[in-house]
């Protein structure tokens, strides 16, 4: 792709930014043959930033990076529930946004892009210790505390520091298709797709001996798909009772079993789709939906396309 094509992304580092934080969208996003992206690692000014956890950032660009950037990334920092950005920051964050830039929040950079009242009545995330500040902060934001992350279309927003790699796999899927998502996550060694929700990593005081062999019990059923799974299907196979499963299940993904199997499916017909000549039938067939008429309703409802128009967008998408 030639670099007048390349998307466009800024990443902000504000004070007391967070290494992780900064460091995954910046490797993720970093120009290569099936990465069609330019980063500019930027801050407030040119120079050098303080970082947390003893380290220092030295950026190339300041603000103006924001006016070229089509996608803006907010990594985390130190007492986000303390100190907010600058002024000049929030009207840059405003401005790139009302051009038409997305912006997307990674752990408490949350706290930052609620700053500029962008996410007032809207759903958001950002890391479990931080849920409740975010909450009593800016109380205006409907904080969900039990995602990985959250998309409200030119607003995203992410749970602790690894699920900004969720977060970016996530635009990947949505920009260039799920084929090259997964090209990425191969590259990280990460999962292409979590679907867990973060309340399974907020410390208990009870510990919870169910969540590994949930975790095993959706792996399964990963490789599954084509044959029929129930609920009784995926309960015996996680040895408790349906009810049982039924209830943990939805407080480890916020899903229904039956919801999580569907989308499920779907990911599945959607690298299909992208990535073999199979015809409609035989997608649904192989991913457990029966007829092509059943895939084409499960498909518009869940992602708001047709397998035909998907299949046109990102055929072969590397």
């Amino acid at each position: 792709m030639p670099p007048s094509r390349l998307r466009r992304v800024a990443v902000l580092v504000l004070e007391g930014a967070k290494p992780l934080d900064v460091g995954i969208p910046a490797q993720v996003f970093t120009t290569r043959a099936s990465m069609p992206y330019e980063v500019r690692v930027c801050g407030a000014e040119p120079g050098l930033v303080t970082g947390g956890d003893g380290l220092s950032y030295h950026v190339a660009h300041g603000l103006e990076a924001l006016e070229w950037a089509e996608i803006v990334f907010l990594p985390g920092y130190r007492s986000p529930d303390r100190e907010d950005p600058s002024p000049q920051v929030v009207d840059a964050l405003l401005a790139a946004h009302a051009r038409g830039a997305r912006l997307a929040a990674i752990s408490t950079g949350a706290f930052a892009l609620a700053a500029t009242g962008l996410l007032d009545g809207r759903r958001a995330t950002t890391h479990w210790h931080y849920t409740r500040a975010l909450a009593a902060k800016h109380p205006l934001v409907r904080v969900d505390e039990n995602v990985l992350f959250v998309d409200e279309g030119t607003v995203l927003t992410s749970a602790g520091a690894a699920s900004g790699i969720d977060l970016c796999l996530h635009i990947l899927r949505g920009d260039l298709g799920v084929a090259a998502s997964n090209h990425a996550a191969r590259r990280l060694v990460a999962a292409p797709y979590r679907s867990g929700g973060q309340a399974q990593y907020v410390p208990r005081s009870v510990p919870e001996p169910l969540g590994e062999r949930f975790a095993a019990t959706r792996e399964w059923a990963l490789h599954h798909l084509d044959e029929p799974l129930t609920l009784d299907t995926l309960a015996r196979n996680a040895a408790v009772s349906p009810r049982t499963f039924s209830r943990r299940f939805v407080e480890d993904t916020g899903y229904t079993p039956m919801q999580w199997v569907m989308r499920a499916r779907i990911d599945r017909a959607r690298e299909l789709l992208e990535r073999s000549e199979r015809g409609v039938e035989q997608i649904a067939a192989d991913v457990g939906l029966g007829t092509g008429a059943n895939l084409r309703l499960h498909f518009q409802q869940i992602l708001g396309t047709t397998p035909s128009e998907y299949r046109r967008t990102f055929t072969r998408g590397e």
